[in-house]
């Protein structure tokens, strides 16, 4: 099943009917902040959860996920449809995530182009299961991982296992454009 497509699901369904997160919360027991982690794909919802959210949703468990498994053997995303996605609510962070695969339903890998603006950064390093690639395209960050800080230039690149804290943080004076492939296990 397609993981960010189901978060980015449960998050466009919630907006649709103008719900607050607090408001989803008091209506499934469960917390703003981790409803927040699951619209992020931060977290992935149980089975019970996830029935939890559709019914607050007023929509059945099936048609929450429904299609989320499809696999076309070909999808293409051309450069004037890759989709924005939410990926850090913190005003802070004005980094913009595209998706570069959204029409796939079903894939075990999430590659997103990442904008990231002068001087952002995350507030805090996190971690998720699965591995991640990454290729600076352009402009220079710094990657912290396991506090660790270590410079990137445009085309330098990463394969790490995205269950140690991490970040990216832009402490420069221009944009910088990176190349981010999650693969999760859960995928």
């Amino acid at each position: 099943m397609n993981l960010v497509e189901l978060a980015e699901r449960i998050r466009a369904l919630r907006i649709d009917q103008r719900l607050t997160l607090e408001e989803v919360a008091s209506r499934t027991g469960l917390t703003r902040s981790w409803l927040s982690k699951v619209e992020n794909f931060r977290v992935t919802p149980s089975l019970p959860a996830l029935a939890e959210i559709a019914r607050a949703l007023g929509i059945t468990t099936s048609k929450l996920v429904e299609g989320l498994d499809e696999k076309p053997a070909l999808t293409i995303v051309r450069s004037h449809e890759r989709k924005v996605v939410e990926r850090d609510q913190s005003p802070e962070n004005t980094s913009v995530y595209q998706s570069l695969a959204h029409r796939r339903k079903s894939r075990s890998m999430d590659p997103f182009l990442i904008t990231i603006p002068p001087g952002i950064a995350r507030e805090e390093s996190l971690a998720h299961v699965g591995e991640e690639f990454l290729l600076v395209q352009s402009g220079q960050v710094d990657f912290e991982y396991d506090n660790d800080r270590i410079e990137l230039q445009a085309g330098d690149s990463l394969y790490f296992d995205a269950s140690v804290p991490h970040r990216l943080i832009n402490a420069y004076k221009t944009a910088a454009v990176v190349l981010c492939v999650f693969q999760s296990p859960q995928a």
